[in-house]
């Protein structure tokens, strides 16, 4: 079956004997344009310092690298939306040479000597990353610094934690919500290391084993913004496991904020009632005029089973013999989707723990039901009566288990010396006092002086290591974005140089 070739279309002098059939146009081709918008900028920035470097080395004549970079500068500070993107040409790449050759003739041809369209778009695939990893970034750390406020607000305030949903031992909210910040800054660290990761450059790489023309590909690196060039470069055009390490990362920020989201659409039920949602973050029933549903946390969590399947879906397309197109058709496009949907989660996540109403009476109350103190009080036997933890574990498991019976919601000291007189055929003289203190919830918690641990002390020390970590990881941020941006103008300012030169007036002297 032959199909008419669109105008310029690429290897139809060759061995392409037919244009593109309309179903690999529908089913690959525009797999492959719906990421103009995402290569866009990244393209143009990749061609600007590639005219640069091919002028710089005698390959481009004077005028035709004039005329290039006035053509890409223009194409650069459009939007994606504006270009015309065909699907008919296949990828990004090639609608911009087809209308590179529709406005400049033979003379856009001098751009693709010594390197693919595959370095090409690596090239703007890793810019369009790292923006989009620091933008995560940033949202990840106002997470933090949310929850360290809210830890600290409540770092007083007692609670019975739960293991398995059932009433473990009190703490406090603050250490609770803490905990979750320490899982954020674990994030920064690992969308820090992604970062490097993507900040290596695939310029230069040629083919598949770099080019015969003498491009330094360290300052094409440089040029670029990346911190090194890639190290190999078949591996620089070929593997994704780096973009798998993206991914995964931004999963894992997305996790946290669906764990505690699932916490807290159990929390906001009328069976706890220990928080609620704000009501910009709720919608109605169409049906119930009485429900307000906790819609926010539906939004993180359907978010994260997404995202889940999304990652699986990355890691299956990697399973492919080498230097083949099966594990970048998708990728491009999957990656920056799971980015993006990373940073709006997090930042809605941040936006319920901000907004979030903590009940304090109702946890404080809870805080002292359900026999949270019965480990403190078995270990306090340990302590004060010599009885060893397994011996006193059976004892208070007893004495609960006789409160629960007669349906009393405490023990007595009736019940723990009953008990020792049945495990350890002696009584142990338990003091009223001695009992208090060990199941109070308040003094439970004062003694968790531990680094790390729930005391209000430590909550608000822990509070304020999270501040100073989100602050240091702030700092990090301002200086890439920074660089980026200097990078970005100077790759501008040297291609308005090129525009200027002519024939006779500077020839190919280095900009």
């Amino acid at each position: 079956m032959t199909t008419p070739f669109p105008a310029g279309y690429l290897g139809s002098e060759a061995r392409i004997t037919s244009g593109p059939a309309r179903t690999m146009v529908e089913s690959g081709y525009r797999t492959e344009i719906a990421d103009a918008e995402l290569l866009h900028h990244g393209l143009g920035m990749a061609d600007l310092v590639h005219l640069r470097a091919l002028h710089e080395a005698g390959v481009v004549p004077d005028e035709a690298a004039a005329a290039l970079a006035e053509q890409l500068l223009q194409i650069t500070s459009q939007p994606a939306s504006e270009f015309p993107y065909d699907p008919l040409y296949g990828d990004a790449y090639n609608s911009r040479e087809r209308e590179l050759e529709r406005r400049l003739g033979a003379g856009a041809g001098w751009l693709h000597t010594s390197r693919t369209r595959r370095e090409a778009g690596r090239i703007a695939f890793r810019l369009a990353v790292r923006d989009r990893l620091l933008d995560l970034h940033e949202a990840v750390s106002g997470f933090a610094e949310v929850l360290s406020g809210r830890a600290s607000e409540q770092a007083e305030t007692v609670w019975a934690d739960n293991t398995y949903l059932q009433p473990a031992q009190p703490s406090t909210f603050g250490h609770y919500l803490g905990g979750f910040g320490e899982e954020c800054v674990r994030h920064l660290t690992r969308l820090e290391n992604a970062f490097a990761l993507i900040d290596r450059s695939p310029a230069g790489a040629g083919g598949v084993g770099g080019t015969r023309l003498a491009l330094d590909r360290d300052i094409l690196a440089e040029r670029l913004g990346f911190a090194v060039p890639a190290a190999h470069t078949r591996d620089a055009m070929w593997a994704i496991d780096e973009f798998i390490e993206v991914a995964f990362a931004a999963l894992c920020a997305v996790i946290t904020a669906d764990r505690l989201a699932e916490d807290l659409e159990i929390f906001t039920s009328p069976g706890f009632g220990y928080v609620g949602l704000d009501a910009s973050l709720c919608r109605a029933s169409v049906l119930m005029p009485q429900k307000r549903n906790p819609y926010a946390l539906a939004v993180i969590r359907a978010s994260a089973n997404t995202m889940v399947g999304m990652l699986t879906g990355l890691v299956a397309t990697a399973r492919t013999p080498s230097a083949r197109t099966d594990n970048w058709l998708n990728t491009y496009g999957q990656v920056a989707q799971i980015l993006d949907t990373a940073n709006r989660v997090v930042e809605l996540a941040s936006e319920v723990v901000r907004t979030l109403q903590i009940d304090e009476e109702a946890l404080t109350l809870a805080a002292g039901t359900k026999f949270t103190g019965a480990a403190d009080l078995a270990e306090e036997l340990v302590l004060r009566n010599g009885v060893d933890y397994r011996s006193a574990y059976r004892i208070v498991g007893r004495a609960v288990a006789c409160a629960i019976d007669e349906d009393r919601a405490t023990m007595s000291e009736l019940d723990v010396e009953n008990a020792a007189e049945l495990i350890l055929r002696r009584r142990l003289g338990i003091d009223a006092t001695i009992l208090r203190d060990a199941l109070d919830p308040s003094h439970i918690v004062a003694t968790r002086t531990v680094v790390g641990g729930s005391a209000p002390g430590q909550v608000k020390d822990h509070a304020c290591a999270l501040l100073e970590r989100v602050r240091n990881a702030s700092g990090w941020r301002d200086d890439r974005r920074e660089h980026i941006a200097s990078v970005e103008e100077e790759i501008v300012d040297a291609a308005v140089g090129l525009t200027r030169i002519r024939a006779g007036h500077g020839g190919n002297a280095q900009q």
